[in-house]
């Protein structure tokens, strides 16, 4: 790995762009080879992403990003998820209906460090521009492997969310890198699509702030459509504003840590290979990555005590941990039986209460009206707090990914004036984990969730193109995304009129 310092420098004495960080990252699309446990994993999150995005086949914001993106059909286009391979859109509006609906449920993979990701995000923009660009699974592996690559650095490297920034301004340049890799472009377009996708992927963290919205679900689908855009602008042999990251006024001095900042990059040396897709990892259960621990742990713990004799739940935590799902968060809506579910997935009161009373998880039932309304829930819930802890604060950050911790301790005090004691570092399926999850662990998720949705012949067919993946044809390639049965995806518009349905 090589270091890469990252500073604001003054427009009157200009860094020349072989210095600057976007295109530092732009190099990474050279990376031309990946390892055999790197391909299978790579293939394990295609099959990870496919999972979820069955789940919420018919849940509002995936029909309505479908059919925005069916509004703009492409012969020789890209798939889209549930419909028949032959239904083909253009890829920028594949990637928007397809990665929306991967994000719809917040249950699929995610990494933790300076700041928060969903690698996978990056995945649906790149099968859809391999579609329509003929690509064979070979060539998409690499490039799946090399979003992921540049994606970890940044978000080990530079914290949006101290700032108040999404994460979407790492996802959406290293979709772009992902790209540039797919297509063998130069280091110089890949550059100029980069500065692209920094300048216009900045936003606000209010779309994770209080009453969450379906935006939540649509962020990555805007960030692959978006990424394909700048990429296609660059290749017409349009520049973009540079440098980005260390101008005047660019990002840091204006969005980030300042015009005194400097942040330290670590990327892969010249020849190195992609490795690190194995620091991140996926979720078993349907909520926010850091409440994964907490609900393994839940459900243990309902195994040796009752649930109604809790006279109050304290969660000793990591910083980000309290501030973003926790009471630290300052959101009456996490306690609000009547906050949406995107909310509710992002209230770890709420999901400690609903799995303590179940011993159980589910990605739909734990969130019905209803189940938010029981009585006892709503009773167990307002006795739950979470507790900023500097001892889980420094696990949470730990340099060596051996040691990072997501979890916390649980102290409850029960009737009678007992107490009990308990925590769980990781998750069961973290790589550290009790279970950490392989390739079968995956497959039997998409089993899970496809139950009832995907027939077994096309379950099997998928499974085996997805194990396949180095060696599929550029045609094989266009099977990746799951067909449904006819009928099984609705295609009818959510309510309300869309300005592409207006008559001319």
């Amino acid at each position: 790995m090589m270091q890469h310092e990252v500073r604001v420098h003054p427009s009157a004495r200009p860094l020349p762009r072989e210095r600057q960080l976007a295109w530092k990252l732009a190099e990474l699309a050279t990376l031309a080879e990946i390892d055999t446990d790197t391909a299978e994993m790579v293939a394990a999150r295609i099959i990870d992403n496919a999972a979820v995005a069955v789940a919420a086949i018919n849940r509002k914001p995936v029909a309505a990003a479908r059919a925005m993106a069916l509004a703009s059909p492409r012969s020789h286009g890209a798939t889209l998820f549930g419909l028949d391979p032959g239904v083909t859109v253009a890829a920028e509006w594949a990637a928007w209906a397809n990665a929306t609906a991967v994000r719809e449920l917040d249950f699929h993979d995610t990494f933790l460090a300076a700041d928060y990701a969903h690698p996978g995000d990056s995945i649906a923009p790149l099968i859809a521009v391999a579609q329509q660009t003929g690509r064979g699974g070979s060539a998409l592996a690499r490039a799946i492997a090399v979003a992921y690559e540049m994606h970890v650095a940044l978000v080990k490297a530079i914290g949006l969310h101290p700032y108040k920034k999404d994460h979407v301004a790492h996802l959406c340049p290293a979709t772009v890198v992902g790209i540039g890799r797919l297509l063998d472009l130069p280091v110089a377009t890949v550059y100029q699509a980069v500065n692209q996708a920094v300048h216009l992927s900045f936003s606000t963290r209010q779309s994770r702030k209080g009453e969450i919205s379906s935006w939540k679900a649509f962020v990555p689908g805007f960030s692959g459509k978006l990424a394909i855009e700048c990429v296609d602008r660059a290749m017409r042999g349009e520049a973009s504003p540079s440098p980005i990251y260390e101008g005047e006024d660019s990002v840091i001095a204006w969005m980030l840590a300042g015009p005194d900042a400097v942040y330290e990059v670590m990327l892969p040396a010249p020849g190195g290979r992609p490795r690190a897709i194995h620091e991140t990892f996926t979720k078993a259960h349907s909520a926010e990555y850091q409440a994964q621990a907490m609900i393994d742990l839940a459900i243990d713990l309902r195994r040796t005590i009752d649930p109604a004799e809790i006279v109050e739940l304290a969660v000793h935590t990591s910083h980000h941990t309290h501030n973003v799902i926790g009471t630290g968060a300052n959101d009456p809506q996490k306690y609000d039986p009547d906050a949406s579910r995107e909310t509710l997935d992002h209230s770890l009161p709420y999901i400690l209460a609903v799995a303590l009373e179940d011993g159980a998880w589910h990605h739909e039932r734990s969130y019905t009206p209803e189940r938010a309304h029981r009585a006892s829930t709503v009773a167990l819930w307002r006795k739950i707090r979470t507790v900023e802890d500097p001892v889980w604060t420094a696990r949470y950050r730990d340099p060596d990914p051996g040691k990072r911790a997501y979890g916390g301790r649980v102290v409850a005090q029960l009737g009678g004036g007992r107490t009990v004691e308990t925590e769980l570092a990781v998750a069961d399926a973290h790589p550290n984990g009790r279970r950490p999850w392989r390739l079968p662990d995956y497959e039997r998720k998409f089993r899970t969730l496809g139950a009832g949705l995907v027939p077994e012949a096309e379950t099997q067919r998928f499974l085996r193109s997805a194990r396949a993946l180095m060696t599929l044809s550029a045609s094989d390639v266009r099977g990746l995304n799951p067909a449904l049965p006819q009928g099984t995806v609705r295609p009818d518009r959510p309510t309300g009129e869309a300005i592409l349905d207006w008559p001319a």
